[in-house]
């Protein structure tokens, strides 16, 4: 999910070691938007459309031990507790070709926001390297041959969504390859929910 990888160290979901999780943080995208954009995504012949929901990430995939995932979520708790909702616009698409094989919807709006979500998260238990310099985006093709991600990059120029962000949600690597959310953490609570 908030990454197009198995996972961080390019195993896959079955060879990690005993009692390490595969986790990732993300804002979710509510529906209509996400189920259209996944949809969209599934309609370029991306095999991984159906594994991870469509979202904006703030912690790409990250091994933990499953005995650090309390203060992961307490982590998680603290933060939201103390956001509050902010606006995200979606307007047209961006692609990250050809340093990354990557077709995104680009933000328009909210991107202050995501950016300071995501240096929150990535602090304390879940502080860790990134790969390239942080750009929120929702990802609509990956690793797809190049006329299949210029038709994602002209199918969705025009696009354009707008939601308020109520908070984010803890996903996990299940051994299917599918990410799925385990918690949502509302901003000013900072409760999660199963």
């Amino acid at each position: 999910m908030v990454a197009e990888r198995a996972d961080a160290g390019g195993r896959g979901a079955g060879t990690r070691p005993p009692g390490v999780r595969m986790i990732g943080v993300a804002i979710p995208i509510p529906d209509p938007h996400g189920a259209l954009l996944q949809r969209k995504r599934a309609s370029f012949g991306d095999p991984l459309a159906g594994a991870i929901p469509t979202h904006i990430t703030l912690l790409p995939p990250t091994e933990v031990d499953a005995a650090a995932l309390g203060a992961v979520e307490a982590h998680l708790r603290a933060i939201a507790r103390t956001e509050r909702p902010f606006r995200i616009r979606l307007r047209g698409s961006g692609t990250f070709r050809p340093v990354s094989p990557v077709v995104f919807v680009a933000l328009a709006e909210g991107i202050g926001g995501c950016e300071r979500l995501q240096a929150r998260v990535l602090s304390g238990p879940l502080d860790r390297p990134l790969d390239y310099p942080y750009h929120p985006h929702v990802t609509i093709a990956h690793h797809l041959p190049d006329d299949v991600m210029d038709r994602a990059f002209k199918d969705l120029a025009g696009y354009a969504a707008d939601f308020d962000v109520w908070g984010f949600s803890l996903y996990v690597h299940g051994g299917d390859g599918v990410w799925r959310p385990q918690h949502d953490y509302v901003f000013g609570s900072g409760s999660a929910a199963p």
